[in-house]
């Protein structure tokens, strides 16, 4: 319950107000409910002629003092149900009674409906909020913690556990106040009926609420577990849709379908364990609340019987009856959401996994203006590594502006990780990077990130038009200039070749077009961007021969009056590079322009002669 609690205090403040509505409406129709109640009393004392006792009229009832004040109303009412039988008859008295039973429950209902609105109010706001807030994390959160967490987990904790928090905690909220103030209430009524009888009952329930609390205790871990393996099986899904052409190709569709009906059959038997638990929760609280019905029934009945002045009459025994059973169901809905709590705070600590990633890579308290790029760029003395495994070390590299730098060496030598440093992807674990003698970690991360463009190897594209995955991130963009990006990028012909020209969807992640098509798309939405530093990541090494001339002629349109950092794979694309720096495991071991780097005969000819073996090549 402290869990709950302090989740309610994390989610529920910013609607005070709903709040505050939500248990006055709750308190008024709790209200009505007890007074409507209390009319079956007279219309059973009526029906079964049971009260022939003479009641005086009390005048300037509300000067009396309050512990006499109930009483008097009590005496004034009955007062008048006693008048109205002597002149009109007992039928025209239970007409009048009904219209009254009527009129309180229509208020009490109307009340209950204003609190449910209430409730709405804060129940989808606060599920609003905690969305709006785990997409907000995800997208400022380092790329680090992404390599550490499966995507299909992720999107389970966004999805699934967000969604248990609204089926679970939020309809738990009900319990904190509208069942809470109905159980005060009722309560205080019992206490005021019989407080014998009551306190008889207050032995009981204890005993169901401990036996309910023991079962609710074991959903906990199992629902932990079972969201758990949830995100292993969305993992697997979406491995499989995004590598389903390479399953089919090696004839692996056994193995990967063995593979998920294991996984599936492990969810199934978690969410057997956690289901018949859920499951037990009304049984066992149905069970509980007739043994406690039928043993106070046993009680009451015996102060009926006795002849002590504590005893209470029969129709006041129903009506005690009445209120009490009004009371098992808010306390039945309390054991049933403490179950449902216990699931879902569960799928909260997941969601919390997220919430409470500590982000590194934040904007400095007194930022530097960094609006252009004038001078320089330049790596001294850098050094990085993920956890305790060094990836970089001592990388001196000094770059002019206007000039093209390419990084080559085999895969794994840090070449990527060097180049993500820049926009701080990563930070730094050693050493700094300076943009015109200023620390980057220094500048504002959106202004840093704006003076650069990326083309990835993969071109990374959106279910979208040409025309919105151009204008992608650049804001009041003419189709003029749209168009204009796309004939210097080589793509405009293919565009104005489909159905809807500039305005056709292009597929999941580009699926509808060929790998040069996406990749001409992703250099149009840098030539768009119009960056003055632009970064190239072994952007023609997956493309054949006539899409890599096209996206080759594109890219040195790009490249016109840049600063351009290039990971090359194709080592006789960068032959025009001002310095080519030569990388193995995280260090610079050689640098020069290409022909300089041949003549060496070192690290960059054997891998410049490696090439050359695997297919023909341009000579010197």
């Amino acid at each position: 319950m402290k869990d709950f609690i302090r989740l309610l205090f994390r989610l529920v403040p910013p609607y005070r107000k709903n709040v505050f509505l939500n248990v006055l409406n709750n308190f008024f129709s709790t209200l009505f409910s007890l007074f409507s109640f209390a009319l079956i009393i007279p219309i059973l004392e009526i029906l079964f002629q049971i009260n022939d006792q003479t009641y005086t009229f009390h005048e300037n009832v509300w000067s009396l003092p309050a512990a006499d004040l109930a009483e008097a109303l009590k005496d004034n009412f009955y007062f008048y149900v006693v008048s109205t039988i002597e002149k009109s008859g007992g039928g025209v008295t239970l007409l009048i009674l009904g219209g009254f039973l009527i009129a309180m429950t229509f208020l009490k209902t109307g009340f209950m409906y204003m609190a449910s609105l209430n409730m709405i109010t804060i129940r989808t706001s606060v599920l609003r909020d905690l969305r709006n807030t785990i997409f907000d994390k995800v997208l400022n959160l380092p790329l680090g913690f992404f390599s550490e967490e499966k995507k299909g987990d992720i999107i389970s904790r966004m999805s699934n556990d967000v969604t248990e928090v609204e089926n679970s905690v939020m309809s738990s909220l009900d319990m904190t106040f509208k069942n809470f103030i109905m159980i005060v209430i009722y309560f205080t009524a019992m206490l005021i009926i019989s407080w014998e009888l009551t306190l008889f009952v207050l032995v009981l329930l204890p005993i169901a609420g401990f036996l309910m609390g023991r079962v609710s205790k074991q959903l906990k871990k199992p629902s932990r577990e079972g969201q758990a393996q949830w995100g292993e099986l969305l993992s697997q899904i979406e491995e499989t849709l995004t590598g389903l052409r390479i399953i089919k190709a090696f004839n692996a569709e056994n193995r990967i379908q063995s593979n998920f009906n294991r996984q599936n059959e492990t969810l199934k038997r978690t969410s057997k364990k956690i289901i018949r638990r859920q499951q037990l929760a009304h049984p066992m609280s149905e069970f509980l609340g007739t043994a406690i019905i039928a043993t106070v029934l046993w009680f009451g009945g015996s102060l009926i019987l006795t002849e002590s002045s504590s005893a209470i009459t029969a129709p006041v025994f129903i009506y005690y009856l009445i209120i009490f059973y009004s009371i098992i169901n808010p306390a039945k809905a309390f054991s049933q959401a403490w179950y449902n709590i216990q699931k879902d705070l569960a799928s909260m600590e997941r969601i919390d996994r997220i919430l409470l990633t500590e982000n590194h890579i934040i904007d400095p308290e007194h930022p530097v203006e960094l609006k252009e790029f004038k001078q320089s760029i330049e790596y001294r003395k850098v050094g990085f590594k993920y956890q305790t495994e060094p990836v970089l070390e001592d990388i001196n590299i000094q770059l002019t502006k206007g000039q093209t730098i390419a990084l080559v060496g085999q895969s794994g030598s840090g070449k990527s990780t060097l180049v993500d440093l820049l926009p701080r992807f990563y930070d730094v674990s050693s050493g700094e990077i300076l943009i015109d003698g200023t620390d980057i970690r220094q500048v504002r991360i959106k202004d840093l990130r704006a003076l650069m463009g990326n083309v990835n190897q993969e071109a990374i594209l959106f279910n979208d038009s040409f025309y919105n995955n151009i204008a992608f991130g650049v804001k009041n963009t003419s189709i003029e200039q749209v168009i204009q990006a796309a004939k210097i990028a080589n793509a405009h012909d293919f565009i104005i070749a489909t159905e809807n020209g500039y305005d056709t969807n292009i597929g999941d992640r580009g699926s509808k077009l060929s790998g040069g098509q996406r990749q001409r798309i992703s250099i149009a939405r840098a030539i768009l961007k119009n960056p003055p530093i632009l970064i190239l990541d072994e952007a023609t090494s997956a493309l054949d021969t006539e899409s890599e001339k096209l996206v080759q002629e594109a890219l040195e349109n790009l490249m016109k009056n840049r600063t351009t950092i290039v990971i090359a794979h194709r080592l006789s694309t960068i032959r025009n590079a001002d310095l080519i720096c030569v990388l193995h495991e995280g260090r610079i071991v050689e640098r020069g322009s290409h022909d300089a780097l041949l003549k060496k005969k070192g690290y960059f000819k054997k891998l410049y002669d490696l090439q050359s073996l695997e297919g023909p090549m341009s000579q010197d």
